[in-house]
């Protein structure tokens, strides 16, 4: 798709708190209340990169809603969810691209009809793992066969899954999340600890040497946004080693492997090194550039989580997991492998 099949529109001061139905009739005032719904709801529009079916949604000054002619990719579903791994103690799961890992804190009232239109990933999880009402009972048929459907028979249910680190919405790759509080808390101390072995694969803009990114990030680096702080003594220290796997014309594919887990660490250091991610909405340049040009056409971020290692946290035993490049990213890498040299 290209950037004329779409129109995007801003939203102003004024109309924060609108429900994207009602701002959809402000932009579009051709549309009727139905018409602007029956877009939302048959995937045409996105709320700051995100596919949005929900038409209650309440909207904020600056949030940008695209609407494309043709609709979208359908929501992610509990059968697009493979399961890698799953005893009593933890599952590790192949998140794909276009799912948020946990619910915002203020969307956890919503009433439970709004949620089902756009679950998250532990929600779906909960559903897989024990059935939609994630209560005792009958084991849904995808879980009967498995480690916790069989426990569940048994009656020892565990009707929570804890969530241990997060990747972005349009991120994809490997994630564990706890089936047990005192396995989550053992987990998060081995991510804090750097006990865990995380390599991520991304197709960036630029020509990328093998090196190390050291930098200290905070929340607001100057400009509103997370990023390197200038200032000594600020912020959580982030390392990023990367190496390259492949140079095609006008781009590198990346191997990324964190010392540390920080918030968007990976997408920051390569934008302020000026090698933006394919496909980055946020982190577009260093501080004090101008956004770098992005012709690669990817339609979310192309990073994915590609290993996960570490010890269990139970018994002990080394596990290791690898997921690969998902279809949009490999076709990516494909097309732009028949592009002519850059000179």
């Amino acid at each position: 798709m290209n950037q004329r099949q779409k129109q995007n529109y801003h939203v102003p001061q004024q109309c924060a708190g609108w429900t994207l139905a009602a701002l959809l009739r402000r932009v579009r005032p051709e549309l009727s209340w139905s018409q602007a719904r029956r877009l939302i709801h048959h995937r045409h529009v996105q709320v700051n990169g995100n596919l949005c079916v929900d038409d209650a949604r309440r909207l904020k000054a600056g949030d940008v809603v695209a609407v494309w002619r043709e609709p979208l990719a359908r929501p992610v579903q509990p059968e697009d969810i493979p399961i890698l791994y799953q005893d009593q103690y933890l599952v590790v799961v192949d998140k794909p691209a276009g799912v948020t890992t946990v619910r915002h804190p203020e969307e956890r009232r919503w009433p439970r009809r709004r949620r089902q239109l756009q679950p998250t990933l532990d929600e779906m999880l909960l559903e897989i793992l024990f059935g939609a009402s994630g209560r005792k009972g009958q084991p849904s048929a995808q879980s009967r066969n498995t480690v916790v459907g069989r426990l569940k028979q048994k009656r020892f249910v565990r009707r929570r899954i804890y969530p241990v680190h997060r990747l972005d919405r349009d991120t994809s790759g490997l994630m564990v999340f706890a089936l047990r509080p005192e396995v989550q808390q053992k987990l998060i101390q081995m991510f804090r600890k750097h006990q865990i072995h995380r390599v991520y694969v991304a197709l960036v803009l630029g020509r990328v040497e093998a090196q190390t990114f050291r930098s200290y990030l905070v929340r607001d680096r100057g400009d509103g946004l997370r990023g390197s702080s200038q200032q000594p003594g600020q912020g959580q220290l982030a390392v990023t080693h990367v190496r390259p796997l492949e140079y095609l014309p006008g781009y590198t594919l990346l191997e990324c492997r964190l010392e540390t887990g920080r918030t968007h660490q990976i997408r920051i250091h390569l934008a302020e090194a000026g090698h933006r991610v394919c496909g980055e909405k946020i982190y577009t340049h260093p501080l004090g550039g101008k956004p770098s040009a992005d012709p690669s056409g990817a339609l979310r971020q192309m990073l994915h989580a590609a290993q996960l290692g570490f010890q269990h946290p139970i018994t002990g035993e080394e596990l290791l997991f690898e997921s690969p490049m998902p279809a949009d990213m490999r076709r990516l890498i494909e097309t732009l492998r028949q592009q002519p040299p850059q000179v």
